[in-house]
């Protein structure tokens, strides 16, 4: 059954006669579920999910409350569509832009800082644009741009295509225009398929450091470009606002939220490691960073 709708009928303890009283008995046999087995549903990133740290936090906070979460992973614009439509209790996002309308529009309650990484720009060891160990990741597109070397784009509505047109812009470059067979779109805002094709293509793409610390099928792909501030990476959550989302689950939503900000939740976040690196850097006790704290992760 879909999820907004077994909410509805939950909440308001009227059920529809499509299909007879099968129907009836499935929507209350759901009830009954959702009494015993609380749960909510979060919209998050791409990025977040494919790091592997919502897969390690989510067992620690059932166990601490007896919350189960869903978590749906989906490019920012379709994760914050999926909260107008009531579909989501939380969003667990890192496009501030994009946030901050969606507060301005009612849509959301407030927006916690909880943790930072950064961005990347990956690409092969042969490096034909020649941007190993640059810095500035303008510098970096416009040699990329002008060698008409391979570069893989998400072309999505992902946080991460966003933030990619952005640093295209801030090179000086319309990539709508400009762009030629040397750029590759994938059309996808889930999963790793970018990097993949990265790979395959031995092309530069750009990720987030999370994500590509979890990702297994590196081939001859490395870091080339890291430590600009413009590469900072704020993740923050929000709980949909009640008064214009009646049927948020606002009080365990509020409960996950809690925990990602409460000191056990900063030093579960900061505990989660791979092959000793740790992937994300807790911030909720703090004001957000503008990217001066960029030198505490590589």
């Amino acid at each position: 059954m879909n999820y907004k709708i077994q909410r509805m009928m939950c909440s308001s303890g009227v059920y529809a006669r499509v299909g007879g009283l099968i129907l009836v008995l499935v929507a209350v046999g759901a009830c009954a579920r959702r009494d015993v087995d609380k749960s909510i549903v979060v919209a998050t990133t791409a990025s977040t999910q494919n790091s592997g740290l919502l897969e390690y936090l989510l067992p620690i906070f059932k166990r601490k409350t007896g919350i189960t979460v869903e978590v749906i992973a989906l490019g920012t614009g379709q994760a914050l569509e999926t909260g107008q439509r009531e579909d989501v209790d939380v969003v667990f996002l890192q496009v501030k832009d994009a946030e901050l309308q969606f507060l301005k529009e009612g849509q959301g309650l407030k927006r916690y800082p909880v943790m930072y990484d950064d961005f990347v720009l990956i690409g092969p060891k042969s490096d034909p644009a020649g941007i190993g160990g640059t810095t500035d990741i303008a510098q970096a597109l416009r040699a990329i741009h002008s060698k008409r070397a391979a570069f893989i784009s998400r072309g999505d509505r992902s946080g991460m295509h966003s933030v990619e047109l952005r640093f295209w812009n801030d090179a000086g470059i319309d990539i709508a225009t400009e762009r030629g067979p040397w750029y590759q779109s994938v059309g996808q805002g889930t999963g790793t398929a970018d990097l993949d094709a990265a790979g395959a293509l031995h092309a530069y793409v750009l990720s987030d450091r999370a994500t590509w610390i979890n990702f297994w099928n590196k081939a001859d792909l490395q870091i080339v470009v890291e430590g600009d501030k413009r590469l900072f990476n704020q993740c923050t959550v929000m709980l949909l606002n009640p008064e214009k989302h009646p049927n948020v689950q606002k009080v365990l939503g509020q409960q996950f939220i809690d925990y990602l900000i409460s000191p056990q939740g900063q030093r579960d976040i900061a505990s989660y490691q791979i092959d000793g690196q740790q992937l994300f850097h807790p911030n909720a006790a703090g004001t957000e960073h503008d990217g001066n704290s960029l030198a505490d992760i590589r």
